[in-house]
């Protein structure tokens, strides 16, 4: 039986969320003991404090949703996160120089941002855009994300009109390997979905709704 609660971030960073919505999702993780509580940075404070002693981890966004920051500014935050509490960051991908073919500089932003990542000891997620790409742009990404050391490679924001597809987490998974895990996000609204998307090869999934 699979258990997708503990393999779930459950995942609020709409814009307006308050912090009664973050009580809330905090209160939702501990009764379905889900993996983690995925929110936006100035959140992860109150969310460690509310969450302090479950076991569930807190996860933060870093560059989101457009991964078009500095890259610095995607390391300070990971740090600020390691600071207020979290244990885990999403960071973005910049998309645009991904589609400019500048995979040099996709490179060096990932690289850096994973560094800074594991120095702290946090784990890190590396967000592709999947639904921006191209199938040859998802594969380049795909092996610059594995040659990072990165922990996970995940397929979407969900602010980009596009989520997560049985397919990309499928390709994904087969570009990876085992050195890699997959995380995949938008879109997943219901169990039957879900268990979809494991069956692909996603270790991980992101989502607001409760699947169990």
């Amino acid at each position: 039986m699979i258990n997708l609660a503990g393999m779930t971030d459950h995942t609020l960073l709409k814009p307006q969320a308050t912090e009664k919505d973050i009580v809330a999702l905090c209160h939702e993780a501990q009764q379905h003991r889900f993996a983690t509580v995925c929110v936006n940075p100035t959140y992860v404070q109150m969310a460690a404090k509310l969450l302090h002693g479950t076991g569930i981890g807190i996860s933060a966004v870093v560059g989101f949703p457009l991964g078009a920051t500095f890259t610095e500014v995607k390391v300070q935050e990971v740090f600020m996160v390691k600071a207020h509490g979290g244990k885990e960051v999403d960071m973005v991908m910049n998309v645009g120089w991904a589609k400019s073919g500048n995979w040099e500089a996709v490179e060096r932003d990932i690289f850096r941002v994973v560094e800074a990542a594991h120095w702290v000891g946090l784990l890190i997620k590396v967000i592709i855009e999947t639904c921006l790409l191209t199938e040859d742009e998802k594969k380049m990404a795909a092996e610059i994300v594995k040659r990072s050391g990165a922990d996970y490679i995940k397929t979407s924001t969900g602010f980009a009109g596009g989520g997560a597809t049985v397919q990309d987490v499928r390709n994904l998974k087969a570009w990876v390997g085992d050195d890699v895990k997959v995380k995949a996000s938008g879109g997943v609204r219901t169990k039957e979905f879900a268990l979809e998307l494991v069956e692909a090869g996603a270790e991980r999934l992101g989502t607001s709704a409760v699947l169990v």
